[in-house]
């Protein structure tokens, strides 16, 4: 197993009701199924609870924890949590990010859209590795991984996504310069178009659009098979960055996107 005695926290490991998994609830299965105790944090505690669930009915270790990455205590009390459940914290997966809700090009977003996805997206995302950091570091080890977008480096109609996952990218690499001496590594995952709930469900329901219209035209601009990812992409990539396999990579933006950032430029 490749996180065999490892402890880890998934942040944003509930999800979204839809047809198929979501990014963090699929991370969250794969490192207990390698080996990791784990635990599901997400602002709703019963979507927390329902991947909880799903890991101990594998005969998987895990706890369950609300927490709002938005306010700097809840990010404290979810590193506590998880060394009084499971003794240490050893790999934090960041997986929020929200966006739309009047998102768009610069010239129609609106401040209170910029605002709330700012500090959702990237404050979070500092906040989540500003709690986690002094253990890492006192430990001599420890891996922290962000989920990230294409969109930080390609798009233009979501303005504040796009600028918080490019502020994402760039504290991955902050994180990572400061911290390599203590042995902590700090990477990102940056995804393509997946099809999970919140990505295909989402744009349906906003463009009143059927949910498999929104996934043929989204399968048809990924230039490897013509298919979307999966969440199960996401997981496999953070469960690599994760793990001691990747003990000799950190500040690195991994682009899981299906050859679509290979067409920039």
């Amino acid at each position: 197993m490749r996180l065999a005695g490892k402890s880890a926290i998934v942040v944003g490991a509930g999800q979204t009701p839809g047809e198929t998994v979501g990014n963090g609830r699929a991370v969250a299965l794969l490192f207990a199924r390698e080996g990791a105790d784990v635990l599901c944090v997400d602002r709703r505690l019963d979507r927390a609870q329902e991947t909880m669930a799903m890991i101990e009915a594998e005969g998987g270790r895990a706890a369950a924890l609300a927490a709002d990455i938005v306010r700097a205590e809840d990010c404290a009390a979810m590193v506590e949590a998880a060394r009084a459940r499971f003794g240490a914290v050893d790999i934090v997966v960041n997986n929020v990010g929200i966006g739309g809700g009047g998102d768009g090009p610069a010239h129609r977003l609106t401040e209170e859209a910029f605002d709330r996805i700012l500090a959702v997206n990237l404050k979070g995302a500092w906040q989540v590795g500003k709690a986690v950091l002094p253990t890492l570091r006192e430990q001599g080890a420890g891996s922290i991984v962000y989920i990230s977008s294409l969109a930080s480096i390609a798009g233009g109609n979501q303005t504040a996504y796009e600028i918080s996952k490019a502020a994402v990218n760039r504290l991955t690499t902050s994180i990572a310069q400061a911290n390599a001496s203590k042995g902590v590594r700090c990477n990102a995952v940056a995804m393509g178009l997946l099809d999970t709930p919140m990505a295909v469900a989402g744009i349906a329901q906003a463009s009143g659009q059927e949910q498999q219209a929104v996934r043929e035209a989204r399968n048809a601009r990924v230039p490897l098979g013509g298919r979307m990812g999966t969440a199960w992409d996401t997981a496999y990539a953070a469960l690599f960055l994760a793990s001691d396999e990747a003990r000799f990579i950190t500040g690195t933006v991994l682009f899981v996107d299906g050859g679509m950032s290979s067409r920039i430029g």
